[in-house]
Formats: structure tokens, C-alpha cells, sequence
């Protein structure tokens, strides 16, 4: 990955807490930074294309109960394992 050196005005505040979150988890700041425009630029891609999402036909509304039980269920099976 190429880097490219820039210039970013923050809040003085915002700063300090970079200052000390990478004092306590031992990381350089531009790491922090480099992590939070890496944030920023995935959260603003956009895509052309549609996504290929599928779709499930039940042959009947499923209820928000129903799907939160599944969900849950799924989740005691992966642990399970």
C-alpha cells in the first residue's frame, strides 16, 4: 500500500484523545488516523452496479419475532460447533 503524506486541520480535543488512545494501546497516531480515513473512505464508496442479494419466498409474512428466534437459534448452532 502506497502512502501519501497530508495535511488535516482537527479539534483540539479530538486530538488529545488520539494522543492518548495511542499511548495506551501502544500504537504510533498515524496508525489511529490512518485507520479512521480508511473508516471515512470505506463508509463513502458507492457502487454502479446492483448487489445480488437474495431473496427467500416463504409463501407468508415472517414476523420480526420469527426472524429474531432464527437468528438466535443460528447463533446456539455456530456456537455449538
Amino acid at each position: 500500500m502506497a502512502l501519501k503524506k497530508t495535511t488535516v486541520m482537527v479539534d483540539e480535543h479530538d486530538l488529545e484523545l488520539i494522543k492518548q488512545a495511542a499511548a495506551r494501546e501502544g500504537r504510533p497516531e498515524s496508525e489511529l488516523f490512518r485507520e479512521a480515513f480508511h473508516l471515512a473512505a470505506i463508509r463513502s464508496r458507492r457502487w454502479n452496479e446492483d448487489w445480488d442479494i437474495p431473496t427467500f419466498d416463504f409463501g407468508r409474512p415472517v414476523s420480526p419475532v420469527e426472524i429474531d428466534r432464527s437468528v438466535r437459534e443460528g447463533i446456539h448452532q455456530t456456537e455449538d460447533r
